[in-house]
């Protein structure tokens, strides 16, 4: 693949991750990952496909829907490795209206499995938490 087609492809990775949460489609949102990957927010990591599903999969049905806008996408290709920045609001449904409910930047280091690229680590910083250590 040349740089400009991993880097698309990689662009539909990161857009596929919000569509995914977003639909709260738990097992589409987990493939998204390597099979070793992790995924942090809030300070916890989760650690593999089981653990990042089941952590999708436990929404509660009764929180309102919300809608991720991402921008100002920086991605570093390296070979068969990728990193990739992201800058994040996420919008939730109040009293009729779409309102932002959370802001920051996406850190992932990506992985280019046999099939497709894939999440190795997506740390989520949230906006006032500082840079991510080594970012």
């Amino acid at each position: 693949m040349s740089e400009f087609t991993d880097e698309s492809v990689i662009r539909r990775l990161l857009a596929e991750y919000c569509h995914a949460y977003d639909d709260g489609r738990a097992d589409d949102f987990a493939e998204l990952f390597a099979v070793d990957g992790t995924f942090t927010v809030f300070g916890t990591t989760r650690h593999g496909r089981g653990e990042i599903r089941e952590h999708v999969g436990a929404w509660d049905p009764s929180t309102p829907p919300g809608q991720h806008v991402t921008y100002n996408t920086v991605i570093d290709l390296h070979g068969d490795r990728a990193w990739a920045w992201t800058d994040f609001l996420y919008l939730r449904q109040e009293d009729g209206e779409y309102k932002v409910s959370t802001a920051g930047r996406y850190h992932d280091e990506l992985v280019r499995d046999p099939d497709r690229w894939r999440f190795h680590a997506r740390t989520i910083r949230f906006l006032g938490e500082g840079p991510r250590p080594g970012a």
